[in-house]
């Protein structure tokens, strides 16, 4: 397990991740950036209200307030939406690792645009979703929340970057198989991504990170098994 994430840090330097991780993120930030100013724009530039009568302050204040709950909603959704959109680079960041680390394997074809975008989309509204769920947990729980985010979200990190590296090779349903008989070795490793995730700015690493480790990981239970 250990072995699989140092092997996939000292690759973080490989031009190949490095040019993933810059448009993974650039993406990201340009989409919450996006999303912040069309909120903007559809807020009016006075409002009106009874006894009142126009009020100009009232408009800012509300552009301000969107602004500050976009950049709350961004460590939030950072991370889901970045772990998107380096799906979308999947096969290239898997190609990496195998050509440096596993070259007696015969190359695979690239998953198909349309099942990489379902997959991804599937991704992204479970991450969501779950999180929204578990979010009344999170606050009832006080200084345990971090905790129940890591064991959360390590289910679903681990359940989902192995199952998109091994459907590579072995098909949806052996990558399901495979991922059965190894539950909980999947879920530490999923465990060991999510607690970087509570760490700003090194959170984004976290989905790129994920892929190689991943790839070490299923090359080593497949071997196995």
């Amino acid at each position: 397990m250990l072995n699989a994430f140092f092997k996939a840090l000292g690759q973080m330097g490989d031009p190949k991740f490095r040019r993933i991780l810059l448009i993974g993120v650039g993406l990201t930030v340009a989409l919450l950036a996006g999303a912040t100013l069309g909120v903007q724009l559809l807020l009016p530039d006075t409002v009106s209200l009874p006894w009142f009568g126009e009020i100009d302050w009232l408009s800012s204040l509300l552009s301000g307030f969107v602004l500050i709950s976009m950049i709350g909603m961004s460590v939030f959704l950072m991370v889901p939406v970045a772990s998107v959109f380096t799906g979308f680079f999947l096969d290239q960041v898997v190609d990496a690792v195998e050509a440096k680390h596993y070259t007696h394997l015969p190359a695979v074809p690239n998953v198909p645009i349309k099942d990489m975008l379902v997959d991804n989309l599937k991704f992204l509204g479970l991450i969501i979703v779950v999180n929204m769920l578990a979010l009344v947990i999170y606050l009832l729980s006080t200084f345990l929340a971090p905790v129940i985010f890591w064991i959360v979200n390590g289910i679903l990190l681990g359940r989902e970057y192995f199952q998109m590296v091994a459907m590579r090779r072995l098909g949806r349903k052996g990558a399901h198989e495979l991922r059965a008989k190894h539950r909980l070795t999947i879920w530490f490793a999923g465990f060991l991504m999510a607690v970087p995730l509570t760490i700003p700015f090194v959170n984004l690493f976290i989905p790129l990170l994920g892929v190689a480790v991943f790839t070490h990981l299923f090359h080593k239970l497949n071997k196995r098994a």
